[in-house]
């Protein structure tokens, strides 16, 4: 749009609803070092209402729909199911929300607090809670995914001035740094009209915004270290530096990820938990953030099983990659497909993948992704591999228990 919104409109004719899904580019590597944790404050300060509309939820449960928000590293997402019917209702919410919010005291009091006790009770007052607030400062260096979407400080948010926040918000939250797909029971002509009327007047931000993300250095020695924790038994975390999203090595280190712990039938469930018995669970998983990320390997340890076996039965497995045989790539990738039809089939997981895709650069995505999968060959996953699990680039934190 003339403003800077990008808009895609999916049309669903069996089902009677409709979501709007909002995609803010604006996650924690945004943030201030001095000032982290405030992409996701916003998160809920933008459910304080605005003075047009100071009851955020109360006025979704009249249209008897369901709102919700989440907030990562790369963007802020808002999405909002409705009635059909009640789309140009959903449509306005949202929109005066974007440029409406009314941050008064008591809501930047009540939100500070209400993320505060999440930060207590998500991180520090349960076992293993605090272990990526521990791991990022270990794997980054420069780079701003070096904190938690909590923030490296709580104190940052607790301490966050009026004028900070607003200068945030008016910063971030503007039409050209968002994109809104609407999916659904809807008519694409009616949605343009809709979002003409009430996204149209919203003028975007007179300066542009610029991003510059510190690049992280070549990681060229082991990283570790080790903690003591009252926890139910031992973990062992292992973080390799991985390629960014867009990189055409990307897939090949997600059917890694697969390869090693999609199912039963996965090489570190069989092999490791079931097996040999050394984890009680073992998981693999790429972050998947925009930037350069991060390759995981975490398990807790079973009893009777020590930190330095466990650790070398993992890099044993990592190693036993290089086996790979043609039916077992297959077979993950065949896994993959399924599970990515199965994530597309409510009408919501669909607008806010058409957001997350068009952030990429690449909304056909939705449809399209798959056929990357098919385009793997088992010599990409052996050399990324070998690539990827170099022991000079890992970094590892040992969880023991705190007797």
């Amino acid at each position: 749009m003339p403003n800077g919104l990008r808009l895609l409109v999916h049309e669903e004719r069996d089902t009677p609803l409709a979501t709007v899904n909002l995609l803010y580019q604006v996650g924690s590597k945004d943030e201030d070092p001095n000032h982290t944790g405030l992409a996701h404050l916003f998160e809920h300060l933008m459910f304080s209402g605005t003075k047009r509309v100071p009851d955020y939820d109360a006025a979704v449960e009249s249209l008897g729909g369901e709102d919700n928000a989440f907030t990562n590293t790369d963007f802020t997402n808002y999405y909002l199911t409705v009635p059909a019917s009640y789309l140009e209702q959903a449509l306005m919410l949202e929109a005066d929300r974007m440029t409406g919010l009314a941050l008064t005291d008591k809501a930047l009091q009540v939100q500070r607090q209400v993320v505060t006790e999440e930060y207590h009770q998500r991180y520090m007052n349960q076992p293993y809670g605090d272990v990526w607030l521990q791991l990022r400062p270990l794997c980054y260096t420069r780079h701003p995914y070096r904190w938690a979407t909590i923030g490296a400080d709580i104190r940052h948010v607790q301490e966050a001035s009026a004028e900070v926040l607003m200068d945030f918000y008016h910063r971030f939250y503007r039409p050209s740094n968002a994109i809104l797909a609407v999916a659904g029971n809807v008519d694409s002509d009616q949605v343009l009209r809709l979002v003409q009327r009430y996204f149209g007047p919203i003028a975007d931000a007179a300066t542009p915004l610029v991003r510059h993300y510190p690049a992280e250095p070549e990681q060229t020695a082991e990283r570790r270290i080790r903690l003591e924790r009252k926890v139910p038994s031992a973990a062992l975390y292992m973080a390799f530096p991985m390629c960014d999203r867009l990189h055409a090595d990307f897939v090949a280190h997600d059917i890694i990820s697969d390869l090693l712990s999609n199912g039963p039938s996965s090489r570190l469930f069989s092999r490791l938990v079931k097996e040999r018995q050394l984890f009680a669970e073992l998981d693999a998983y790429v972050m998947g953030e925009v930037e350069r990320s991060l390759f995981v390997v975490s398990g807790k340890l079973s009893a009777g099983t020590d930190l330095p076996t466990a650790e070398a039965a993992v890099r044993q497995e990592l190693d036993n990659l290089q086996d790979l045989e043609a039916d077992e790539l297959e077979k993950v990738v065949n896994k993959y497909e399924c599970t990515f039809a199965f994530n597309h089939y409510k009408v919501a997981d669909r607008a806010q993948e058409l957001c997350y895709y068009e952030m990429l650069g690449h909304p056909e995505w939705i449809n399209t992704e798959p056929d990357l999968y098919r385009q793997v060959s088992v010599e990409q996953v052996k050399d990324v591999a070998k690539r990827l699990f170099d022991r000079e680039k890992g970094n590892i934190l040992e969880l023991r228990i705190k007797s």
